[in-house]
């Protein structure tokens, strides 16, 4: 008796072990870890970059995984072919009962003007590059200026020798970066 209730006690310390490592190790699966990209970065790898307003998203699924599918108008094309309306697609979402999130994913919002930084993967599908480091918002000041904001990213970042970094926000005017872009396009960086 005194054994059968020693040994259950020691089942039950050792079952809360693993439900405690269990739970540590699912939170760090769902985390990110992004490699740090500068715009001149972000301008040479985008297959496009383009500003445009998100008319409107629906789900896909693509094997496990599940996107928001965001449709965009394009306002301006700065890199990439001509387009009027773009698909952009956000790891994360939710199709029927069933619901994914990723980590550092960015969040659109219908009827948000932003600028983005996109690639085309193997399988078809344009995307963020950078998750949300390839993401700008815009904020119309007074004078009429457009000022692009990107806010830190809360996700472990690394550098391209693999050290780790931390994220900055940015914010710059449109123009300066229109500039950067074209600059970097023609073959010249500034950083």
């Amino acid at each position: 008796m005194v054994f059968d209730l020693l040994l259950q006690c020691l089942l039950m310390r050792f079952l809360a072990v693993i439900l405690v490592q269990l739970l540590v190790l699912s939170g760090l699966a769902s985390a990110a870890t992004l490699e740090k990209l500068s715009l001149e970065e972000m301008i040479q790898k985008s297959t496009e970059i383009v500003s445009g307003t998100v008319t409107g998203s629906s789900t896909l699924q693509r094997g496990p995984v599940i996107y928001t599918r965001y449709r965009i108008r394009v306002s301006d094309q700065w890199k990439g072919a001509p387009a009027k309306e773009l698909e952009v697609h956000v790891p994360g979402g939710k199709l029927g009962s069933l619901s994914q999130t990723f980590s550092g994913a960015p969040r659109l919002q219908e009827g948000t003007e932003y600028v983005f930084f996109l690639w085309s993967s193997r399988s078809g599908l344009t995307q963020v590059i950078g998750l949300s480091q390839g993401l700008f918002g815009l904020k119309r000041e007074s004078s009429g200026e457009i000022t692009l904001i990107r806010q830190a990213s809360g996700e472990m970042m690394l550098d391209s020798s693999g050290r780790l970094v931390e994220d900055t926000p940015v914010s710059m005017r449109l123009r300066e970066m229109v500039d950067r872009i074209h600059r970097t396009l023609a073959g010249g960086t500034q950083r």
